[in-house]
This record gives structure tokens, C-alpha cells and sequence, in this order.
């Protein structure tokens, strides 16, 4: 017999790890088994070069439920931060550069661009959390005519309606539709506008002209409960931090975590979940399996696609998991040089988004499954605030790189090479000496990203973050609540409400409902 306290859990990424601290703190017997030799999925620090090490994925904390921090006490469990507040500097190739920070930009803009992004910032952070008090709670269901479902679509209505008439109606007519619209009703610099601009399409597979990118711009804003919204922060010691901490409260409340143990299938008993089977072949049985996997993987990969009904099974197939994003890593001999910006700024979050259509055309490139020419990047140099990170006088730089579609024409194979040039090239326009200072390089196409971190398309966020995959309806109809059709299984990842970002919203939200359950 299966005792019901038992629990497993696919995968110890960070939404695994919460879910389980949670789950073991109420009482019930956990076993996490993670693929890989650490936990943390893709938020892992690992070392690239001999001596130089990175986040390997993920590299910054800008939506991590500050809740779960102090109901967990990852201070105590070796959390800290390197630096908080992070300034973007929206880098120029003539130099005149830019400094943001909430509504504030410093450099050369015009005046009355300056009165436009406090009022920007105003309403976009009003709209913001709106979507923020949606993280902790489980998506309700459309007509299922239940009184907590309809209690949920009270709350979200009424959240809307507090917004006041003006700012109702307002975010009514932006949420759905695009970003380079709205910057362009309030901007005039070209490099605040595509500074921007790039927020609303970081780790997707979209454009400023793309609907939807309003609302992925109110997402990336939407994190850090209790902190200003969109605040930008380096762990120290890189991500793996996140991840150690959150396993060290896992198993200071009980949890069992065990490393290089890959699920090869959940196993059914009588339409009912029994356990899992390892690829070593050893069966762990429990009444509860909870997968961190993303949904393409748990329910067509390791369930099989004869366990379920074939509307549902066809619904997972179409779930958009295009990855277009790709990572960068340099170990650097030296502090590269970046004219027109003093030094002490080379540690905050730098940009690559010279305007509006400079996004757009590097998006055009993915349309096609091109790699993108000219791409736009996220650049973070963590170890000018993290020496443990390089050898004393070097430092490490890590970088975001988009456009870069997972089905690329020819095959990454082919691409990879060329493309790692491209990236370089454009990186030497703002930062001439970068190539005679990188000692060694590493880049992760959405490829190699999708075979290091399990995740299917290489995609980020487990899957597309967009209106029609989005709170009632992530991953798909009939799993988005976190339970599944198949009695006893539950997701907990990405690909869950609220989506991507390490946040470990949806890990919490998911030991909920199975203690209610």
C-alpha cells in the first residue's frame, strides 16, 4: 500500500525546492530527485573556465516573492546579495549612454522625456501589481460555477476596478497589445525607448511590435513583494545561492534531496500516480508526484501521451515552448573598457538596444529560424560586486542574447561558430578591446540550453508567457491549477502560473493546493 504522505518531486529547480521546503514543513514525506549532479535547474552557478565561474542561465533576482525569503529564512541558510538596485546603463555606440533607475534617467535625453517616464513608471507600476497580487494565488476556473472560482474572478475584477476609472480604462486598452505602440505615445529618445522596449521581449519570442509585449513588460515588473517593483539584484556567489539556500530549507524541515537521479517515467496504478521510476531502474512509490519539469516534458515525456485523454494530450502538444534565447559567458583577463562610461557603472546592468527598430529587426531574423545579425543583449560583469566569482584583477561577463530561434535554418551545428562572432562583433562596438581581453568563451544556444537544463524548445520560462497561456488557462486548460487530469500528479514549474522568473511563487502555490487537497 502507498502511504499518502509520501511525495516525490521531479526536478530540484527552484520551484521544486520551495514546494518541497513547504510540503515537508506541514508534515508530509518528501523525496526530490534532480536530474543533474547540483540542484537548482537553471539557476546553477557553475564554473566555465578554469577558475571563473557564472550563472549558468539565469544571472538576476528581479522577482523572488520576498514572502517566501522569510516564511523560509534563506538569509539564515546563506542568501545574500552582492547588490541590489541595479541600474540599467542603455549602452550608445557614440558613448552617450544612459542611466536608468526607476523613474529617474540620467544622460542625454530630452526634458519632457524625462516628465513622460515618471508618469510611465507611474502607471506602468500601478499595473504591475495588479499582476503581482495574482502570483499567490491559484488561477481560478472559468464557469466551473464553484464558489471559490468565483471568489478568485471577484478578486481580480475588483483588483482592476481599484485602479480608479482612468487607470481602469487604460490598463484595459495596453495590457493585450504592443510595447513599441505605448513607447512610442510617450518617448522620444530612440535609446530610452528601446531600453525599454527590450524589457517587454527579454526571453521571448517576440517583438516590440508583437502583441502581448505590454503584458510581458508588466510581468518582468510584477516581482519582489515588498520591494520596489522591477528591482534588480546580484546574489552573491551567482544564482546557485538561490538554490542552495532554498535546499538547505528543504532539508532543515525534513526533505530528502538526491542529485544525478533522472526519472526516466511516473509510474500509473489503477488510472491513479504510484511513484516514479529512475533511470537506474529503482522505483520510488508515492501517492503524490509533483513535477518541476516543464509540461511538454511531464505529460508527452515522462506520463506518456496513453495516459491521457487525447483533447488534453493535443492541448500540452500546442503549448508554445519556442526558445529564442541564447547566453553568453567570457572569462576576461581584465575589466574591459566601455567608452563613455566610468567604471564604477560596470557592474550594473548594461543593455544592448539602441532604439525601437533595432529590436524589431533582430527579432525579424527568428521569423525565419535566422540567428539574429545584429542582437540585442542583457550584459551583467557580477564579479566587479562578487570577487569570489574570478581570480583577483579578472572578472567574468555574462550576457542575454536574443534573437536565436531553437530550430535554427542549418542547424546550431553549423551556426553556432558564426553567430558567437556575430555576438562578439556587436559587443566590440561598444566595448572595442572585449575580444583581447576574453581568455576563454562560452555560448549556450537554446540547443544546449534545452539538453543542460531539461528543458523542452530551450525555453526559459517552460513556455511562451502570453495572454492565451497565461493564469487560468498555464500550461493549458484542465492543468491550471496546478493538479492534473491524472489523479495525484501535480505541477509546480515554469510552466505553471505565474510563469518563468525565479520567483518560487509557483512551487508554494502547488504545496498549497496539495495540502488541500
Amino acid at each position: 500500500m502507498i502511504e499518502r504522505r509520501n511525495v516525490v518531486i521531479i526536478g530540484g529547480g527552484h520551484n521544486g525546492l520551495v514546494c518541497a521546503a513547504y510540503l515537508a514543513k506541514a508534515g508530509r514525506k518528501v523525496t526530490v530527485v534532480e536530474a543533474a549532479n547540483r540542484v537548482g535547474g537553471a539557476a546553477i552557478t557553475r564554473e566555465f573556465a578554469p577558475d571563473f565561474r557564472v550563472s549558468a542561465c539565469a544571472h538576476l533576482l528581479n522577482l523572488l516573492d520576498q514572502g517566501i525569503c522569510k516564511e523560509l529564512a534563506l538569509e539564515k541558510h546563506g542568501l545574500a546579495m552582492a547588490k541590489t538596485g541595479l541600474k540599467t546603463i542603455a549602452l550608445s555606440p557614440d558613448g552617450q549612454h544612459l542611466a536608468l533607475s526607476g523613474e529617474q534617467v540620467d544622460g542625454k535625453v530630452p526634458d519632457q522625456d524625462r516628465v513622460a517616464l515618471k508618469e510611465f513608471r507611474r502607471f506602468m507600476d500601478k499595473f504591475a501589481g495588479v499582476i503581482a497580487r495574482l502570483h499567490n494565488r491559484v488561477p481560478p476556473r472559468l464557469a466551473s460555477g464553484q464558489t471559490r472560482d468565483l471568489v478568485g474572478l471577484g478578486k481580480l475584477a475588483l483588483d482592476i476596478r481599484m485602479l480608479g476609472r482612468e487607470d481602469m480604462r487604460e490598463f484595459l486598452r495596453i495590457a493585450g497589445i504592443n510595447i513599441y505602440d505605448i513607447l512610442q505615445e510617450n518617448f522620444t529618445s530612440d535609446l530610452l525607448k528601446g531600453a525599454l522596449g527590450l524589457d517587454a521581449v527579454l526571453g521571448t519570442f517576440s517583438g516590440p511590435r508583437s502583441n502581448n509585449s505590454v503584458f510581458t513588460a508588466l510581468h518582468r515588473l510584477s516581482g519582489n513583494t515588498g520591494q520596489s517593483p522591477g528591482t534588480l539584484s546580484l546574489p552573491r556567489g551567482g544564482m546557485g545561492s538561490v538554490s542552495q539556500a532554498l535546499a538547505a530549507a528543504a532539508r532543515q524541515h525534513g526533505a530528502e534531496i538526491r542529485t544525478s537521479s533522472p526519472v526516466a517515467r511516473i509510474l500509473m496504478e489503477n488510472d491513479k500516480v504510484a511513484g516514479v521510476q529512475l533511470a537506474s531502474g529503482e522505483q520510488l512509490m508515492a501517492a503524490t508526484v509533483v513535477s518541476n519539469a516543464d509540461p511538454r516534458t511531464t505529460f508527452l515525456g515522462l506520463l506518456g501521451a496513453r495516459n491521457l485523454e487525447a483533447g488534453f494530450a493535443q492541448k500540452v502538444h500546442h503549448f508554445r515552448v519556442h526558445g529564442n534565447a541564447a547566453k553568453l559567458h567570457l572569462a576576461l583577463s581584465g575589466l574591459p573598457e566601455f567608452p563613455g562610461l566610468q567604471n564604477d557603472l560596470l557592474g550594473e546592468r548594461l543593455v544592448i538596444a539602441p532604439s525601437l527598430d533595432y529590436v524589431e529587426r533582430a527579432f525579424n531574423h527568428a521569423k525565419y529560424s535566422e540567428f539574429s545579425q545584429q542582437p540585442v543583449m542583457e550584459i551583467i560583469i557580477p564579479s566587479v560586486f562578487d570577487q569570489t566569482l574570478a581570480p583577483e584583477g579578472q572578472h567574468v561577463l555574462s550576457a542575454i542574447v536574443q534573437y536565436a530561434p531553437r530550430e535554427l535554418k542549418g542547424g546550431w551545428a553549423a551556426g553556432k561558430a558564426a553567430f558567437t562572432d556575430s555576438v562578439l562583433t556587436v559587443l566590440e562596438q561598444y566595448s572595442p578591446d572585449i575580444r583581447s581581453k576574453a581568455v576563454m568563451a562560452e555560448l549556450l544556444t537554446p540547443e544546449d540550453l534545452e539538453k543542460e537544463f531539461r528543458m523542452s524548445g530551450g525555453h526559459w520560462h517552460h513556455g511562451e508567457l502570453s495572454m492565451d497561456q497565461f493564469l487560468m488557462v498555464r500550461p493549458v486548460p484542465g492543468a491550471a491549477q496546478y493538479a492534473t487530469p491524472v489523479d495525484g500528479l501535480y505541477l509546480c514549474g515554469a510552466g505553471s502560473h505565474p510563469g518563468g522568473g525565479v520567483m518560487g511563487s509557483a512551487g508554494r502555490n502547488a504545496a498549497r493546493v496539495i495540502l488541500a487537497s
